[in-house]
């Protein structure tokens, strides 16, 4: 790390930067809220002027050190609705969370290169399907062009005439150096941000900044030395505004990049800037941009070795993604293998192809835990055998998703003229991406996922196998949450079989994704896309478990679920590797919708060469195994309590939480909690 970025690094995490917000003033507020919502204006006319009032509003602020220029000002700035506006479209409509565009992947090489004036050609020249939308969305290009431009003669003033005139030019027709690319990327990325279009990915990061590196270090521009500190300096771009792109916590953004993965020809796509990137990554140490990896059969594993080294330092990231598990599932829900070769990584961990898609991978989750637990206390005294109970999971699962799939319906998207402009075809094709694109798919969740196969595998383990425990005392037990009955719940957290641990649970856990990918198969959304079934479980792991009664695999009322694809919180003489073998099951290539696989490493277990050696070949052995997802946490229990007791000591201390880092003390208690609550493996 260079001086100057270090010199950039402390100004940031001494938050020295936020001097320079502001609130806008009840005068301000009184100019714009008649105008953006005015009911006479359409949707896509209040849209557009609010992203112009807004940018208008900013002051260019140059921060010292970075070169990539671009922060936010203004704390809020308000939506188009009135909360009372969104009730009456909730009425007659779905409204997925704030009823935004979110969560795509952009073209980015396309745009970096083209600029803004190339979008505008295509918009001008292209298919006029919506004359009011290649309007307003030339319009919109006017908007940001001139918001560079104020940045730009900000910093002519400030003495940097050369990359102030780059920028003006830039902007319209393309950038030329990777300086240009990343100042360019800051504009846009702020316009996305500011136009209410939330959790903004990067993209395939070391493909589309390729060409302008290596053009720069052709042109004796760049070092390879100056290079990393350009990526360095534009890592740290990320995190100016992070303070205020918020959903449940500080860090839950969707700055996602990704690295690595095959080509759109099938090539392998890892190249010099692949490393670099998470050198950088590792040298800045923020919770920005997220670093997702992609993998297969033949990544080296000298390259899991320096993942690994980003890893030890505790940022919970990178989170690994196997290509050779998702490009086949992808390929089976119908996307083009070229398509499919180039997926990228939305806000969390949900897999999304750049460009041509309008997917909303996390529409809902199907509570897996609760729906197990409702056939065994419903059915359990009317069956036999395992495969007569799991028939009516199958069936319970099949309803559960049929009657999500009928909610999403008359979908209400806000029209988002930048983010369609940085997409595919929209400009050629003069639409709106909130009007659907090549793709329009939705994914549903399946939320504790291990503590299902583990209620159905105790049943099996311990009433139909052994009879160790009677059908009457299980039933009795939950309906007291164990109350009455210690023996019992420590049977079941102990002496049953789990998934991770035994090959019985593995397998059940494994029907269980089949059952899901049956159940959504045939489904269709109103826009004619499939639904997607996926392992994750984001912030319903917290929710799924609130309400949820005593489950038979030992869990008490009100227990937490583990995130995502993990095991029990409670599994026991299980290592790392067992657990990792028994969360690889061939279902995955139905069921790719996203969901990590989620372990918690000790930070001792990083202490030297050798471990991290060891670290590494263990990411390498699920990958091997046919895994989808992986990420790992390098914890430390009591560092994480004595954080909760003086938050204050430990502002830097950083954590994966579900598909996203976040700075631990500004968690909410019960994601801390849960954190806490998982298996810490010491050894490997």
């Amino acid at each position: 790390m260079t001086e100057r970025i270090a010199r950039m690094k402390a100004y940031l995490e001494n938050r020295e930067h936020r001097k320079f917000r502001r609130k806008l003033t009840e005068e301000e507020l009184s100019v714009i809220l008649p105008q953006i919502r005015n009911r006479d204006l359409s949707y896509l006319q209040r849209h557009t002027l609010r992203l112009k009032l807004f940018l208008e509003a900013e002051t260019p602020v140059l921060l010292p050190d970075t070169q990539v220029f671009g922060l936010r000002t203004i704390e809020y700035f308000p939506d188009i609705y009135s909360p009372e506006e969104l009730e009456e479209i909730k009425k007659t409509h779905y409204v997925h969370e704030k009823g935004k565009v979110t969560n795509l992947s952009w073209a980015v090489e396309t745009v970096l290169t083209e600029g803004l004036e190339g979008r505008r050609r295509r918009l001008l020249n292209g298919a006029r399907a919506d004359a009011d939308f290649v309007r307003l969305a030339s319009e919109t290009i006017d908007i940001v062009e001139a918001f560079a431009d104020r940045y730009a003669e900000k910093m002519q003033q400030s003495g940097f005439a050369e990359a102030a005139a780059a920028l003006s030019r830039a902007i319209r027709t393309g950038a030329e150096t990777m300086a240009e690319a990343f100042q360019v990327f800051r504009i846009l990325h702020f316009g996305v941000w500011a136009s209410d279009c939330y959790h903004n990915t990067v993209g395939r990061f070391d493909q589309w900044l390729l060409p302008f590196y290596r053009h720069d270090l052709e042109k004796g521009i760049e070092t390879k030395e100056s290079a990393l500190e350009k990526i360095e300096d534009f890592f740290l771009s990320f995190n100016w505004d992070s303070d205020l792109y918020y959903s449940l916590a500080w860090g839950d953004n969707g700055q996602s990049l990704v690295l690595g993965g095959l080509l759109k020809d099938g090539k392998n796509g890892i190249n010099e800037l692949t490393e670099m990137a998470l050198v950088a990554a590792r040298e800045v140490r923020q919770i920005d941009p997220k670093i997702n990896l992609r993998v297969d059969k033949n990544t080296p594993i000298a390259l899991y070795e320096l993942a690994t080294e980003l890893t030890k330092i505790g940022l919970g990231f990178p989170q690994y993604a196997n290509d050779d598990v998702v490009v086949p599932c992808l390929e089976y829900w119908g996307y083009a293998p070229e398509d499919a070769r180039n997926y990228a990584i939305a806000a969390c961990w949900e897999f999304i192809v750049p460009e041509n898609a309008m997917d909303i991978p996390n529409v809902n989750g199907v509570p897996m835990a609760e729906i197990v637990h409702q056939v065994i206390t419903e059915n359990l005294n009317n069956c036999d055998s395992l495969d007569e109970l799991m028939e009516h999971v199958r069936a319970a699962i099949r309803t559960r998703a049929v009657s999500m799939a009928s909610v999403f319906k008359n979908l209400h998207l806000e029209p988002a003229p930048l983010l369609s402009l940085l997409m595919g075809n929209c400009a050629d094709e003069g639409r709106d991406i909130s009007a659907g694109a090549k793709y329009n798919n939705i994914g549903f969740h399946g939320t504790g996922l291990s503590c299902a196969a583990d209620q159905l595998a105790a049943v099996d383990s311990m009433i139909f196998r052994t009879g160790r425990i009677s059908k009457e005392r299980l039933l009795t037990g939950l309906a007291g949450n164990f109350e009455n009955d210690k023996e019992l719940k420590w049977l079941l957290r102990n002496e049953a079989d789990k998934m991770g641990r035994d090959d019985t649970a593995n397998a059940i856990g494994n029907r269980l994704l089949h059952f899901f990918a049956d159940a959504v198969q045939d489904l269709k959304n109103e826009r004619g896309g499939i639904v997607r079934a996926g392992t994750g479980s984001a912030m319903y792991y917290v929710w799924h478990s609130e309400n949820l009664p005593a489950t038979a695999d030992g869990r008490g009322a009100g227990e937490f679920l583990p995130a995502n694809f993990s095991p029990s919180l409670f599994l026991t003489k299980a290592g790392p590797l067992s657990v990792l073998l028994g969360f690889s099951p061939d279902a995955l290539k139905r069921t790719s919708n996203g969901g990590p696989m989620t372990l918690e490493l000790h930070d001792s277990v990083f202490r030297d060469e050798q471990s991290v050696g060891k670290v590494a070949r263990l990411v390498q052995a699920y990958i091997l195994a046919g895994g989808h997802q992986l990420q790992l946490n390098a914890v430390n229990a009591e560092k994480l309590r004595a954080a909760q007791r003086e938050p204050e000591k430990h502002q830097d201390l950083i954590v994966r939480v579900w598909g996203w880092s976040g700075h631990f003390v500004e968690l909410d208690k019960c994601y801390q909690d849960q954190v806490l609550s998982r298996v810490e493996y010491k050894e490997l």
